[in-house]
């Protein structure tokens, strides 16, 4: 096994003055070592947890760390009440606090007690769920797939409003005000920038859009009656994912992970990580909901069923095991990763493993996967 991070004890010996921190602290990471795989077993921060209704095999993933009831049950309040302004309906506001992205939000952030703070997470999540049930996922509810890439346009212009582009702007001005997923969209990414900086809202919004792209190809599949194999679309999961929801960990805890070590590659690596893990944890909850839909989105266990002519339960079983092994390769690239001197990182990597644990908290006991 090669020496932890390269040797980092020399490395601290580097340039200094002002203005070569950055440089130091880019140079150690450079010189990470790829992580060790080997699972690290025994560490009391995860565990092997059942899920469902017991059947399949336990998810090696994170412990949550904080169950605090009362807090979330005050975000979903402050949510249904923000749904409302957005023009949402009575039923469709209900059915939004039934869902329980305040409770999402209260597991997956435990750094986090300020329930205005949460909600800037909790709006985000709760705009995207609207998004992929009412454009992209949900047949019931009206998505069609055809017309998803036109709405998705519209939605970045919604988040990342545009330069006034005289008469041309108003019909745009009329439509994004007009339409209430664009208006919940256009909301929750401005309650962000007022409460983050100028470069964490560009961040939520680029990885929004990547988000986007896969669901354009989900939508192509779709459309196509053409379903892709499950490596096509792990490849196109990755970058949706709930690396999206994880992008507002350091703007909920009250501090910023500077770019260039947010977008290191060992760091962005464990990331992905993160989220994807989380999202397999989501196909599994999902897969008989979306098995059930008149055109079933993808999802990773029906695609390895089909393409290994296998059951549901054994392509369960296999996306369990793809589970465990992200979730070791997270924990290894954790440990490597400790060594590096920054607090803003510990607290940002802290707070991808806190998120995989309360994700993995909330579907276990949302209605929404339950039902």
């Amino acid at each position: 096994m090669t020496e932890p991070l390269g040797g980092l004890a020399r490395l601290l010996a580097g340039p200094t003055g002002l203005g070569t921190s950055a440089t130091r602290l880019t140079a150690r990471l450079t010189a990470v070592a790829e992580p060790d795989t080997t699972p690290p077993e025994g560490d009391p921060a995860y565990a092997y947890r059942e899920w469902g209704d017991g059947s399949a095999p336990p998810l090696y993933c994170p412990v949550t760390e904080r169950i605090d009831d009362a807090l979330a049950e005050e975000v979903d309040r402050r949510l249904a009440l923000w749904a409302g302004e957005c023009g949402f309906d009575d039923e469709e506001c209900e059915q939004l606090g039934k869902a329980g992205f305040g409770r999402l939000v209260m597991l997956a952030h435990p750094d986090c007690a300020d329930p205005d703070r949460l909600l800037i997470s909790a709006r985000l999540n709760a705009a995207w769920w609207a998004a992929d049930d009412l454009y992209a996922d949900d047949t019931s509810l009206g998505a069609v797939p055809e017309k998803l890439p036109p709405l998705l346009a519209l939605a970045m212009a919604a988040m990342d409003p545009l330069p006034p582009v005289g008469e041309f702007s108003r019909p745009l001005d009329e439509t994004l005000a007009g339409d209430k997923v664009l208006v919940a969209l256009g909301s929750a990414a401005d309650f962000l920038r007022d409460g983050g900086t100028p470069a964490q809202h560009q961040r939520v919004c680029y990885s929004t859009f990547t988000m986007f792209v896969s669901w354009t190809a989900y939508a192509a599949w779709r459309h196509a009656g053409e379903y892709p194999p499950a490596w096509e679309y792990i490849a196109a999961r990755q970058h949706d994912s709930f690396y999206t929801s994880m992008t507002v960990i350091d703007v909920l805890g009250g501090y910023e992970l500077p770019a260039n070590l947010y977008y290191e590659p060992r760091v962005r690596r464990a990331a992905i990580q993160a989220g994807t893990a989380a999202v397999l944890v989501n196909d599994l909850h999902s897969v008989k909901k979306d098995l059930a839909d008149a055109n079933p989105p993808c999802n990773m266990v029906s695609l390895i069923a089909g393409d290994r002519d296998c059951s549901i339960e054994e392509a369960t079983t296999i996306t369990v095991d793809l589970h465990n092994e992200i979730v070791r390769d997270f924990q290894a690239a954790h440990d490597e990763l400790r060594a590096v001197p920054s607090p803003e990182l510990q607290r940002f990597l802290h707070g991808l493993r806190s998120w995989m644990g309360g994700g993995f908290e909330w579907h276990s006991t949302s209605p929404r996967y339950r039902a």
